[in-house]
């Protein structure tokens, strides 16, 4: 049997807390939801101001790019070429979702709804570099 690396509740922890250090820092209302490689959710913070639809499209990010394995950024791509990508069920293509990789296998992902979509990969991105 094979045994693999997962995220802890501390792993997950640490992402949110950068993450909404980044988002504190440029004053940007958003929700960040980091999931397990199968999509289950982990821990999700909806911040001060943020809309009432950020934390669900959060987690869709997250759960789409811990599925694909891809940033959601590649999947929105995608979609161009391929609308009907649109319609697969329990995902979105939309910028903001990252997935988590420790040596060399997906663990999980982060996804941050609430500005702008390269805005919301840039707060994903700094909640990576705090695990």
């Amino acid at each position: 049997m094979r045994t693999k690396p997962c995220l802890t509740l501390e792993d997950a922890n640490r992402a949110i807390a950068a993450a909404k250090s980044e988002a504190a820092k440029n004053q940007w209302a958003v929700a960040i939801a980091v999931v397990d490689d199968s999509g289950v959710l982990l821990h999700l913070e909806r911040m001060d101001g943020a809309t009432a639809a950020t934390p669900e499209t959060a987690a869709l990010k997250a759960r789409t790019a811990a599925f694909s394995r891809s940033p959601t950024k590649t999947a929105e791509d995608m979609v161009k070429d391929r609308p009907s990508l649109i319609s697969l069920p329990g995902r979105v293509p939309v910028q903001g979702g990252l997935p988590i990789f420790y040596h060399g296998e997906c663990v999980g992902a982060i996804g941050v709804s609430g500005v702008k979509s390269q805005q919301d990969e840039q707060v994903a991105q700094a909640g990576l570099a705090g695990i």
